[in-house]
């Protein structure tokens, strides 16, 4: 199974936050993905790239803030995170870089 350029388009990068690091002790890790991305290509797309076996997929989508920058109002974009728990013995490490 190779892996497709549209599975680096759907994962855009891992998320490192307190939160998303006390997520990973429970087996599970913290993407950002693309806004129009479903739960069963963010399935496929860890599955993909990493080589592990996906249990469950959460999505959540934090609206962009409106912002003042020099004067003027801006709006930061939308995100989306999933949340992928992964299987029993199945592990990512984001640390170390991808």
């Amino acid at each position: 199974m190779s892996a497709k350029p549209e599975h680096y388009d759907v994962i855009r990068k891992p998320v490192i936050t307190e939160k998303a690091t006390m997520v990973s002790e429970n087996g599970a890790i913290v993407f950002e993905v693309d806004i129009a991305a479903n739960k069963p290509q963010i399935k496929e797309a860890v599955e993909t790239l990493f080589g592990v076996k996906v249990k469950a997929v959460n999505t959540t989508i934090t609206k962009g803030k409106s912002k003042r920058f020099r004067g003027m109002l801006g709006r930061r974009k939308d995100v989306k995170k999933a949340y992928v728990t992964l299987e029993e013995g199945n592990t990512i490490d984001v640390t170390t870089g991808l």
